[in-house]
């Protein structure tokens, strides 16, 4: 019997469960990586997975998890996806018990959690904090068990270049190129994953790590990949500032009991919330600023929240010594809620030479994850046409998407510790999909001609030999820093319509001059600038496309605040940005798409007056099927 073939491209959790599932499932996979898969950005996650399980006794449950996953995206997430995902949010955290995974144990020995942002609830699992690595190495652990019977091959150092469609457009294998010796060569298969992570390398100075390009879904957004959500760009609230890239201060310093605060002033004022003026605390003492603004959840905000009051802060000019800076402070912790955060601390000390034991740390905001990412198909379980569709597959055939990769799960905003959920439930899934998509075909890629194969091939070739001859004036990181700089200042936490205008016209602009570089290496070894380079083109398409998405949203809706327009606007907003590329055009077309809103009607998003609720979803399937037995 013929193997079924399934490339995943991507190591981190979203890759590395689908491959999982898919050799489970009897497919032969190949990964695709462009690091080793044990140091796939996942690694750098800290804080925690979350899981409605109740450990606790507060009367935790899947369905406050989905409520608060719903309202904390501002309703902008589709809610079939979310629903299901956080119904399996406890067996996957069972699952990765079962693999090894060294959970913090509390002294009756159960699986500990603790509070993050968003929530009320202690509901996020943690490994100190390294959760990130602890996840990834107990998946790895399990694909290995294939790769030794050899049902998994992985392609480390080797890069997703393009995929191969034939004449009806199904995928039916990619390009790669060998990062070593920048050889190009195909990949046949009969479906393809992408789990490559978001892009937050546009920014330049982000949380992310620095191959975190989001090239992968620039090349596929160039050949015909509807992109969903692109404006929606997380500011996570606690970084440590630097020149090069910003380091995250994970949200579990907060959830151990962290506290910001700056200096206060009490001859400046702040407006809170509910519209009150009030002075900027006592001056010369400590101020918890978020502490009083938002009683109910402190410090514990929804991530958009606490950047934008930061940002309001230092605006006010009560930044630390006058920088752009406030403290995150941990020096009245326990020594127990420490040790659980040694990890992290460790991390501030030897960036910044300074024990954050003993002295408060100096943190900023931070771009930190996308929630918009690749379009992708999801019938809910009581659709009538639910198996005539699969499920993370974007609308180009034969091609799935999962992790921070697609768009679905998170909205307008992203609650922490929903991300290493969401791309272990996004992978899963995907490794359950692909193999009822591979029964459904009439053909496989043994069927499609090889000119296909070799027309796909011949056009990176040509795009490799076009860039390595190009003789002209630019520097390709010099541009990237121009782009970096434009998008920092006007598309992250505060944007107006006058500054995104200019944004879209200097990406525009510095387009236009990219055909105008020369690289300073033309090696064929190692050569880091070519790969920037090519890189460069699909990250200025991205980059168009997060633009002019907040261009034309004039709404203020979770991580997207224009003060132009301060509400949020369901009556004309309620809707999905979809970008499509147009070779013929200098700009992404923008259409929109409905919400599916079957479970949750919107509703005041409150995060100051909040208490625990038990809401009432409505339509829930009765027969929903997990990808975990």
């Amino acid at each position: 019997m013929r193997k079924k073939e399934v490339i995943v491209v991507g190591g981190g959790l979203a890759g590395l469960s689908a491959a999982m599932r898919l050799a489970e499932n009897g497919c032969h996979v190949k990964i695709i990586s462009v690091t080793q898969v044990k140091r796939s950005h996942s690694v750098c996650a800290q804080g925690g997975i979350n899981a409605a399980v109740n450990i606790k006794g507060e009367e935790d449950s899947p369905i406050i998890h989905t409520y608060d996953t719903i309202k904390g995206g501002d309703f902008l997430g589709q809610q079939p996806p979310i629903l299901e995902m956080c119904l399996c949010a406890p067996l996957i955290i069972q699952m990765m018990d079962r693999f090894g995974c060294t959970f913090n144990r509390t002294p009756e020995g159960n699986i500990d959690f603790r509070r993050f942002g968003g929530t009320l609830y202690n509901r996020t699992a943690f490994c100190g904090a390294s959760t990130g690595q602890q996840l990834l190495y107990s998946l790895d652990e399990q694909v290995r068990r294939f790769e030794v019977k050899g049902q998994v091959s992985k392609f480390e150092h080797h890069e997703f270049m393009r995929l191969v469609l034939d004449d009806a457009g199904i995928a039916r294998g990619i390009v790669v190129m060998n990062l070593f010796n920048l050889e190009l060569e195909v990949l046949r298969a009969d479906a393809v994953i992408i789990a490559t992570g978001g892009p937050g390398l546009i920014f330049k100075r982000s949380t992310n790590s620095t191959f975190c390009t989001g090239a992968a879904n620039g090349r596929l957004y160039m050949q015909g990949m509807k992109y969903g959500n692109g404006e929606f760009i997380q500011i996570h609230p606690t970084a440590i500032p630097g020149s090069d890239k910003l380091r995250l201060m994970s949200e579990s310093i907060r959830g151990e009991g962290g506290r910001v605060w700056v200096y206060g002033d009490a001859s400046k004022t702040i407006e809170t919330p509910d519209g009150q003026t009030i002075p900027c605390g006592e001056t010369g003492k400590p101020w918890y600023f978020l502490e009083e603004l938002y009683p109910a959840f402190g410090n514990l905000v929804p991530r958009d929240i606490g950047a934008r009051e930061i940002l309001r802060i230092i605006e006010l000019g009560l930044g630390v010594e006058g920088r752009d800076e406030v403290y995150l402070d941990v020096t009245h912790l326990p020594e127990q809620s420490v040790h659980k955060l040694e990890s992290v601390l460790h991390i501030y000390q030897r960036f910044t030479g300074e024990n954050p034991r003993k002295v408060p740390m100096r943190i900023a905001p931070a771009v930190h994850y996308s929630m918009g990412g690749a379009w992708v198909d999801w019938p809910s379980a009581d659709d009538p046409d639910r198996m005539a569709r699969f499920r993370q597959m974007s609308n180009l055939p034969g091609c799935f998407v999962a992790g921070e990769a697609e768009y679905q799960y998170h909205g307008a905003n992203r609650l922490g510790a929903n991300s290493l959920l969401s791309c272990i439930f996004g992978g899963l899934v995907a490794g359950v999909e692909v193999p009822r998509y591979l029964d459904s075909l009439s053909g496989t890629w043994e069927d499609t001609p090889e000119q296909f194969f070799q027309d796909a091939l011949k056009h990176e070739v040509n795009f490799k030999e076009d860039l390595m001859s190009r003789d002209g004036s630019e520097n390709v990181h010099m541009l990237h820093e121009e782009l970096a700089k434009v998008m920092v200042q006007n598309v992250t936490v505060k944007r107006n319509n006058q500054d995104l205008k200019k944004t879209l016209d200097k990406i525009k602009e510095i387009r236009e001059r990219y055909k105008n570089i020369r690289l300073d290496d033309q090696g064929h070894r190692l050569n880091q600038t070519y790969i920037f380079a090519n890189q460069f083109q699909s990250m200025l398409e991205l980059a168009l496309v997060v633009t002019k998405g907040a261009l034309l949203r004039d709404e203020f809706r979770g991580s997207h605040f224009k003060p132009e327009f301060p509400e949020r606007d369901d009556e004309n907003w309620l809707k999905e940005t979809i970008a499509t590329y147009d070779p013929k055009s200098d700009e992404p077309q923008i259409t929109y798409g409905d919400i599916d809103m079957r479970h949750l009607k919107p509703l005041k998003r409150d995060y100051v007056k909040a208490k625990r609720v038990k809401p009432q979803l409505e339509n829930i399937p009765k027969n929903i099927q997990l990808p975990i037995e």
